[in-house]
């Protein structure tokens, strides 16, 4: 995990590159929305954030530690739920036209693939 400077980006925010457990996560999501944390993964270096109130935030955490804003997507993650039900594609920061990205969800079928890999990579379950 990165360090993160807390005077600019509130202290449960996290960059994660290896592990996180489904207990992390669901912690997470009882301290803040109840049932989901929301996530920003990086598709390119195959790591992602968690844990803040808006994916722009983790979006602007990523953007200052490196990542490029096209390889940036943002998902909600259900610890509690498994299968399809786990990762949910709905964010603001997704809505992306000049990447042929027209919505809030991830429209490109192989995107989704490579950001679900991505999670089950990182999450520990």
């Amino acid at each position: 995990m990165y360090n993160i400077n807390t005077d600019v980006f509130p202290k449960n925010m996290k960059i994660i590159e290896k592990k996180i457990t489904i207990s992390e996560l669901d912690e997470m999501a009882q301290n803040m929305f109840g049932n989901l944390v929301k996530a920003v993964v990086d598709v390119e270096r195959e790591i992602l954030a968690v844990d803040a109130e808006l994916h722009a935030d983790l979006e602007a955490m990523m953007l200052e530690k490196g990542s490029k804003q096209k390889d940036l997507w943002g998902i909600n993650i259900y610890p509690e739920l498994t299968g399809e039900d786990f990762v949910e594609f709905d964010s603001m920061i997704n809505l992306r036209p000049s990447q042929e990205n027209r919505s809030r969800g991830v429209e490109n079928p192989d995107l989704r693939k490579k950001i679900i890999e991505i999670v089950n990579k990182i999450v520990a379950k």
